[in-house]
């Protein structure tokens, strides 16, 4: 656990749902998304085609109903290797269709070594070779098509209305609520990664949930803090794999510590059985909720699409560079910001992250703070582990790209279709919620 004692925590928000709409002014049309898999269609944009030779096959690969990394389970199974030597570029929606390209290292083997997969969820549907690994980030973006259902063909009208302010002011660039889990709460066990609390990670995970979320698994939930593991294993889904693993090996191991409490190193050793994927998953979500928190307080300031004294400006190949005040009065800076060849940008927190200067490092560091962290705990936290955070920034908003919006009619009632891209880590829903502005998060969400 860390040495440093942290601060508390004052704001355990994720700023999921926006603190203000940049399209305040359009009404809402409402209605719901992903109420069957072809209304919510994902296709991955590449950053480059593969070259033909290596010993990487790369793969194009359809899934439907299925989260990315349950899906990387079943392609490691199938040509025999290690879930790391399975690339991808980016998590896709679950409650979707969706389209990526997936690579495995298989040296000395060629695609027609293998057997076809067979498999009702997932299909492949071009197979090429590579000198590379697939990384995240090896994307230039995901094109959606979207069916809003429970709403007029006429509300195709307030919707392309929407459309057209976020064409011109950006969308805002937030972080959406598959990072943050069903409970929205994912940020808060990276959290206690940070700070090496990995006790406080498994409540966050397993233990008893305030509301909305308290009727959810109740009786595993109360299973796990009488320290029953292997009992609350059966009453935790199938698909809850991530908290099934860690009671397993909590199971497993607290026998041994012979105490009605765990010791501190079995708690942290049930953690850090995990995929290292799924604890930098965690790690990524505590950054993300930092962010999302910045990204509100320039929303509330009219800010997020300008640049203050003090900001570091991001570029489209994401180089950052600080703003001065030759940058401010330079005649050329507003045309560089209306065409989105820069814009402000916003903390992913680490210790490598460049550093703003003035309000906004003022914002940045008071969300950090609110978070209950502090620098020097991240400081300590990549002192001593190999997970060390990337740090970095990010743009506070990204161009929505060849928007198309239509209103239609079909066997399952009426829709407004919308389609565009976004360029790579930026997330559909953020647009959606523009255009349906929901009272609240949904709890229907999914994860990747």
């Amino acid at each position: 656990m860390s040495p440093l004692p942290p601060p508390p925590i004052l704001d355990p928000d994720p700023h999921v749902q926006p603190a203000a709409y940049i399209t305040a002014d359009i009404p809402g049309i409402g209605g719901l998304i992903k109420q069957r898999p072809e209304d919510f269609l994902v296709d991955e944009q590449p950053l480059y085609q593969p070259a033909g030779e290596g010993e990487h096959i790369y793969m194009f690969v359809q899934k439907r109903n299925m989260p990315t990394l349950a899906m990387i389970d079943v392609l490691a199974k199938h040509f025999g290797v290690r879930k790391k030597d399975v690339g991808y570029a980016g998590l896709k929606d679950k409650l979707a269709i969706t389209r990526q390209v997936i690579s495995v290292h298989a040296p000395g083997k060629k695609p027609e070594d293998f057997p076809q997969l067979i498999h009702e969820n997932i299909q492949i549907l071009w197979v090429d070779r590579h000198t590379n690994k697939l990384r995240p980030g090896h994307l230039r973006g995901n094109r959606f098509s979207i069916r809003i259902r429970g709403v007029r063909p006429t509300d195709v009208l307030p919707a392309l209305k929407a459309i057209r302010i976020l064409q011109a002011t950006g969308v805002p660039n937030r972080l959406g609520e598959q990072r943050f889990g069903m409970m929205l709460n994912n940020h808060l066990i990276g959290r206690a990664i940070v700070l090496g609390d990995f006790a406080l990670a498994c409540r966050i995970m397993l233990g008893k949930q305030p509301k909305p979320w308290d009727h959810w698994n109740t009786r595993g939930r109360e299973l796990f803090e009488a320290g029953h593991f292997e009992e609350a294993i059966q009453h935790f889904p199938p698909a809850a794999r991530t908290e099934t693993r860690v009671l397993r090996t909590l199971a497993q191991l607290a026998p041994a510590a012979n105490t009605k409490v765990p010791p501190p190193s079995v708690w942290k050793r049930a953690i850090l059985t995990l995929d290292e994927t799924v604890i930098r998953f965690y790690l990524s979500s505590f950054q993300s909720a930092i962010f999302n928190a910045v990204l509100d307080a320039r929303l509330q300031q009219g800010t997020f699409g300008s640049l203050l004294l003090g900001d570091l400006a991001i570029k489209q190949n994401l180089a950052v560079f600080p703003v001065d005040d030759a940058v401010l009065q330079s005649p050329d800076t507003p045309q560089r910001l209306a065409t989105f060849d820069i814009s402000p940008s916003g903390p992913m927190w680490g210790t490598a992250m460049p550093r703003c200067t003035h309000e906004p490092a003022q914002l940045d560091e008071q969300a950090l703070l609110r978070l209950g962290i502090t620098p020097q705990h991240l400081e300590a936290f990549d002192a001593s582990t190999s997970l060390a955070l990337d740090g970095k920034r990010r743009p506070l908003r990204v161009p929505i790209i060849d928007p198309e919006v239509e209103g239609g009619l079909d066997e399952h009632g009426p829709f407004v279709r919308l389609a565009f891209e976004l360029p790579r880590g930026s997330f559909a829903t953020v647009v959606l919620r523009e255009i349906m502005k929901p009272d609240a998060p949904s709890p229907a969400f999914d994860e990747p």
